[in-house]
């Protein structure tokens, strides 16, 4: 039997509390007290004590949109190194984006990226399967047999590409019914943005870069609400970035429709005036929009309409970023900074506390993806998967220094608040004292 106390933690932001960890569960939790306590002395007795005082602790975050690259281009990324850095960064659980070669379309395929995550340990690696074969938006994979699966998958996505056939949609909706699975749509018109290489806007006018509109988004999510709404089925939107299509969601949750959405960290932060340095690290999909979408993005990530954030992390290796913007690759590394610019942006504005830290970035994206063991309450019987944050901390970031294969961040070089300090995968310690245990 093995016991950890957190002494003085402040759950979700709230008192100060001990939470003492037997095996993996929690099993107890009871206000912090000065010196001795029935808590600290009889039942954690043999415990590893860890002293938590001023520092935040948040059940264990949840990712909805994570690209490991195995099968097939470990080069940028690995289960192994993937899940690395996502417990760097406070993650228990990820969602690994079918975009492999070859792709997460089969269910021999979903299984070897479960068990791949199953045997290294770092965080849960819950695979994402593709919705058509190939990604080719052509036909529909075997969703059925990917969820009947060891894998267990509910959530489907051709993510990097649209699924720009309605009647594959509709279909691709209409299937994942049986088992209460979820369709994530990465929506980009591609007729819309063919040689796009940036948001459309007065920036790229300016730089003479082809333009990437917001109606390449926003139309797209316009007909799979509808759709979803017609065949009575779920619906996430992947990555929204824009305010157009914020209203978009905003109107089809006040239908009542079961739609949900999330945004990325770098498009709560980063804006379309980075492009004009031309450095590729900046260049992604979607592009990085105007200073009146992030805040849009923002106010909608505080009033609920957005659902969760999610990292998009998307790593590259280093020549397929150091070379001239229109060859570049497109995405952005985000597992290990993903809490520091949610608390920068969000936290640190007044826009949300850290129970709603705890709702956007674990509760909800557990319960969209239909998660089990994890997005759980801080509460004696619950399964020991939690994060512990120093808000306080300010550090300059380093992508030398990360667990990820690559270091494609957009952050380089900035100050960032907060820093994961523990991070418990059913209360054994995945990180401790900000380093993989």
């Amino acid at each position: 039997m093995s016991k950890t106390l957190i002494r003085g933690a402040k759950i979700l932001g709230g008192e100060p509390q001990d939470v003492l960890i037997t095996d993996e569960t929690i099993t107890a939790v009871a206000p912090a007290r000065r010196g001795d306590s029935d808590l600290t002395v009889s039942s954690a007795e043999g415990a590893t004590v860890i002293e938590a005082e001023g520092k935040i602790l948040l059940p264990g975050l949840v990712d909805l949109h994570t690209h490991l690259r195995e099968p097939g281009r470990e080069d940028s990324e690995t289960v192994l190194t993937g899940t690395r850095a996502a417990a760097i960064g406070g993650f228990t659980a990820v969602h690994a984006m079918a975009n492999t070669f070859p792709v997460a379309d089969t269910a021999g395929v979903v299984e070897q990226v479960w068990r791949l995550g199953r045997s290294h340990g770092y965080c849960d690696v819950q695979p994402v399967g593709a919705v058509t074969v190939g990604l080719e938006g052509k036909k529909l994979a075997e969703l059925g047999a990917m969820h009947d699966s060891a894998a267990g998958v509910r959530v489907f996505s051709d993510d990097g590409k649209c699924v720009d056939d309605a009647v594959i949609m509709r279909r691709a909706l209409e299937y994942v019914k049986a088992f209460d699975g979820v369709i994530a749509q990465h929506a980009q018109e591609p007729r819309l943005t063919e040689g796009a290489q940036m948001n459309e806007g007065i920036v790229s006018a300016e730089l003479g870069l082809g333009g990437w509109p917001a109606v390449a988004e926003e139309s797209i999510i316009s007909r799979d609400v509808l759709l979803a709404a017609h065949v009575g089925s779920r619906v996430h939107i992947c990555h929204l970035s824009t305010a157009g299509s914020v209203e978009i969601v905003r109107w089809a949750k006040s239908k009542g429709w079961d739609v949900t959405a999330e945004v990325t960290p770098h498009h709560l932060l980063l804006t379309d005036e980075l492009v004009r340095s031309y450095n590729p690290v900046y260049k992604v999909n979607p592009p990085l929009r105007t200073e009146a979408d992030v805040m849009a993005l923002r106010e909608a990530l505080a009033d609920g309409t957005i659902d969760c954030v999610a990292t998009d992390h998307a790593p590259h290796p280093h020549e397929d970023k150091d070379c001239e913007w229109a060859a570049a690759a497109m995405g952005m590394v985000g597992l290990e900074t993903a809490l520091s610019v949610v608390q920068q942006t969000m936290v640190d504005t007044g826009l949300i506390d850290w129970a709603q830290v705890a709702d956007r970035m674990s509760f909800r994206p557990a319960a969209i993806g239909r998660l089990e063991g994890h997005g759980r309450p801080i509460a004696t019987g619950e399964p020991a998967n939690l994060t512990l944050v120093d808000p306080a901390y300010r550090g300059v970031v380093d992508p030398a220094g990360f667990a990820s294969r690559s270091r494609n961040s957009p952050y380089e070089g900035r100050e960032l608040p907060g820093r994961v300090t523990h991070t418990f995968l059913r209360g054994r310690a995945k990180v401790v004292d900000g380093k993989l245990a």
